[in-house]
């Protein structure tokens, strides 16, 4: 089709939509539906708008943010040893192919020029926003010479997340909300082994877990938590975990269980000449364990004692071995608190090093969310403290150097309810066979 012919169409599109903008105003139908909601309107009318946008806006987008290229010399030499500079006339954009639609917003492809790189771009994400009059724009560079801009038209993240749609899981993968695309928003231990989730309270940390819970709860995975909050809140999924703290002692006597079973895991591989349990047969694998521990600042915080003291150290200790051990032997860590700096104990610098799958909810101070995410971009710390307190569940997910925002889905009482009744894997531990007697270890101690 002849691109003068797409630009008439787009048009009277886009006419067509101006013309009749009253009858599109959200309202209800006898169903109690929003027509403003439906997908088409986007497809008739929200994507002409802003692709004609686009196209109209980015020779002038170009030259103001630097994105310009001149093809003539800008500068003159006057006599012998004298240059004058001069301001390029003839700024020519980048070369760019027609927008195309996702269900989101759509995407743009750019061919850079020679000589150019993608940094500029980058720091221009934010007046392509205000210009296209969009949510949001990320910008990437998936080869050498070129440039992706994918636009997001709406923020998918408002309201509540969509309800799972029911499919075989891959085994510890969990579908635990939406990202800012509409994607399903997976955690995958399998790709990344470790979590840490931060946020303020009330910011949605303990419905991520809850979500997390539901979707391995079907599985053949065994969960173990610890919740030092009296069990508050791991504790309404009663039978489906196969252990669960709820103070210190308890918490120091399952987590040596679950190094003991990480050091048996090793003897089996090691005997079998596997570097890892899935390098094994799938009868002969041990049952994957997930360790769920929630609000981490209570595992260290002492109340000056010698043995409060002796406690927290055990802690920080213990848990910096399954993370640095587990990942190879089915052992998983997803670990949640307010914060996770120096100032709450020792050694839980070293364990956010271990934890690669980051979260961070809203944050009260920014130094809360450069704990979590600062070391893996700066831009996903400014996003994290723009989060609101309307926005509960909303959160900054970043791990391998990516990130993007994401709402996790919300777990009433009653579906907490009704996974207390799935039943846990039968002796996911290979060397004892209750480990529910894990907690009674502390208690000696």
């Amino acid at each position: 089709m002849p691109g003068s012919l797409i630009v008439w169409i787009l048009s009277a599109l886009l006419i067509l939509g101006v013309l009749t903008q009253r009858w599109w105003e959200p309202r209800l139908d006898a169903r109690g539906v929003r027509w403003r909601a439906w997908p088409w309107r986007w497809w008739l009318i929200g994507y002409p708008q802003t692709a004609v946008r686009v196209w109209w806006t980015w020779r002038r987008l170009s030259y103001l943010n630097g994105l310009s290229v001149s093809m003539t010399p800008d500068r003159r030499v006057m006599g012998k040893n004298l240059v004058v500079q001069g301001t390029a006339l003839k700024p020519k954009p980048p070369r760019r192919a027609w927008p195309m639609p996702t269900r989101t917003g759509l995407t743009l492809r750019v061919i850079l020029h020679p000589g150019q790189t993608p940094a500029p771009f980058f720091a221009a994400a934010r007046a392509m926003e205000h210009a296209w009059r969009v949510h949001g724009v990320r910008v990437r560079s998936p080869r050498r010479g070129e440039v992706v801009i994918t636009v997001t038209a709406a923020d998918p993240l408002t309201g509540r997340a969509p309800a799972a749609v029911p499919a075989r899981p891959e085994l510890l993968s969990a579908n635990v909300g939406q990202i800012e695309d509409g994607e399903p928003w997976l955690i995958n231990l399998r790709r990344v082994p470790h979590w840490l989730v931060t946020g303020a309270t009330q910011s949605g940390k303990s419905s991520l877990l809850a979500a997390l819970v539901r979707d391995l709860a079907p599985q053949p995975v065994a969960l173990v938590g610890i919740d030092l909050k009296g069990g508050m809140e791991l504790g309404l999924f009663g039978g489906r975990l196969s252990a669960l703290a709820i103070d210190r002692p308890q918490a120091i006597g399952l987590l040596s269980g679950v190094v003991d079973e990480i050091t048996h895991r090793m003897g089996v591989c090691r005997a079998a000449g596997k570097r890892s349990v899935w390098e094994l047969p799938d009868n002969e694998r041990p049952v994957p364990i997930v360790v769920i521990v929630d609000e981490l600042a209570e595992l260290y915080l002492t109340d000056g004692s010698r043995q409060s003291r002796d406690e927290a150290e055990a802690c920080g200790t213990l848990l910096l071995r399954v993370a640095q051990l587990g990942a190879a032997l089915g052992v998983h860590l997803v670990v949640a608190g307010q914060r996770v700096g120096s100032d709450i104990g020792a050694r839980v610098t070293a364990l956010r090093a271990q934890l690669g799958g980051r979260v961070a909810h809203r944050a009260h101070d920014e130094a809360s969310a450069e704990m979590t995410l600062g070391d893996i971009n700066a831009d996903a710390v400014v996003t994290a403290q723009c989060i609101t307190e309307d926005e509960q569940g909303v959160a900054v997910v970043a791990m391998s150097g990516q990130w993007t925002r994401a709402r996790s889905r919300l777990v009433t009482t009653a579906d907490a309810a009704e996974i207390a009744r799935t039943e846990p894997p039968v002796n996911p531990f290979l060397i004892q066979p209750d480990p529910i007697e894990f907690t009674k270890r502390g208690e000696e101690k």
